[in-house]
């Protein structure tokens, strides 16, 4: 049975969402359907899996994001920012989504084209969070922390935005070791459900540049969630004001840091595929 996926990029983090439009759910092993749609080379290729499912109890439309490795996120800025631009052609007409995720449930502000598609998008993401229970990290504060991979020792601080981050702080992030020490800090032992990690610095004109290590998928073009954390923590130390632009290697974020966090952005269609999830997985080396 075909199935019709579309794939998105929001600053080039991308995405294949599923929309249930109605219909039964998948039925199938999705972890591994999500580890198959998104290989770069056997797959379509994608950060993550997104299935869009109808709301409840007054919410517009239900998120389930499933990282590349298959394993179930809580939540994604730039996903749910794609998943918009999909409930919009599926015939969502207002100019307010709400949607439950894995961390709660949000509201997306959407701007549409001319012609009706959603061409960009603000999500009002929840509050930050310091607290170590919460983020969720194993350590006394999630401030002034310390990491040591390699004989390379960074510094940053811990944040929650319904998912774990490690925001450090480093020279430049065009030079970090990301790829080589991103998979090592992504487990450390203090966080117990693993963490994202983001290498910033500001740009000298009240910005952050970052680059991000996703847990659960490597390093991406732009994370969402990553930006956040990097507003609030970099708010937080006095290096940023309350509205702060993330320049990430996919393009722009803006982000405006007060009792929430809002993250805005655009959202880019890149085309729809339709494929039999039986045959993909099953020649999948999975």
């Amino acid at each position: 049975m075909s199935e019709r996926l579309a794939k998105l990029h929001a600053t080039g983090n991308d995405f294949l969402v599923w929309s249930s439009r109605g219909s039964e759910p998948l039925a199938l092993d999705i972890e591994r359907f999500a580890r198959a749609a998104c290989n770069r080379h056997t797959g379509i290729g994608a950060d993550g899996l997104i299935l869009l499912t109808p709301g409840s109890n007054s919410a517009d439309a239900t998120m389930t994001l499933h990282n590349a490795d298959g394993h179930v996120a809580e939540m994604s800025g730039n996903g749910i920012r794609c998943l918009a631009w999909v409930a919009a052609r599926d015939g969502f007409e207002g100019d307010t989504l709400v949607v439950d995720t894995g961390s709660g449930r949000r509201v997306v502000d959407v701007a549409r084209a001319a012609y009706g598609s959603v061409a960009s998008a603000t999500v009002d993401m929840g509050p930050v969070t310091f607290t170590p229970a919460e983020i969720p990290l194993d350590a006394p504060s999630a401030f002034d922390l310390t990491a040591e991979y390699h004989g390379t020792t960074y510094h940053g601080d811990a944040a929650g935005m319904g998912n774990p981050h490690l925001v450090l702080f480093v020279d430049d992030p065009a030079t970090a070791r990301v790829g080589q020490h991103g998979p090592h800090l992504e487990h450390d032992p203090r966080f117990p459900r693993r963490t994202n990690v983001e290498f910033v610095t500001p740009d000298g004109n009240g910005g952050m540049r970052m680059r991000v290590w996703e847990r659960g998928v490597g390093e991406t073009l732009s994370c969402g969630t990553g930006a956040c954390a990097v507003a609030a923590v970099s708010h937080r130390r006095g290096l940023v004001g309350e509205r702060v632009t993330v320049h990430v290697p996919g393009g722009e974020l803006v982000i405006d840091v007060g009792d929430t966090i809002r993250l805005g952005g655009p959202v880019v269609h890149v085309f729809d595929v339709d494929i039999d999830p039986a045959a993909l997985t099953d020649g999948a080396a999975t």
